[in-house]
């Protein structure tokens, strides 16, 4: 399945549009993970944890877009939009990602 940020796909012609199709993933951290977050902050660096948290909510998500889009009978997502976002309260920090593209069905030109 060819997924692809772009309206359209150069070398291929779009034969059928389909649905949109959309994902979202909230993930919780934990506190170790908040705790070395907040240390990095402050002495700046990359949090691996964060990073890692995301990385696995953006691939499931994908996934879910693709399984939708075959549901559909379509064979690529195009214009796809990734969203990241953190939601904090009662201590707790939830990483959200949310995604949506076109699903579309594409035959080279």
């Amino acid at each position: 399945m060819l997924l692809s940020t772009l309206p359209n796909v150069e070398g291929y012609r779009i034969r059928k549009y389909g649905p949109l199709v959309a994902a979202e993933a909230v993930m919780g951290t934990n506190i170790f993970r908040d705790f070395f977050a907040k240390v990095r902050d402050v002495v700046g660096g990359r949090s691996g944890a964060f990073q890692g948290a995301l990385a696995d909510a953006r691939e499931l998500i994908l996934r879910e877009i693709q399984t939708q889009a075959e549901a559909a009978g379509c064979n690529a997502v195009i214009g796809i939009d990734i969203d990241y976002g953190e939601v904090s309260g009662s201590g707790k920090t939830m990483l959200m990602v949310a995604v949506q593209g076109t699903a579309v069905f594409i035959e080279p030109a």
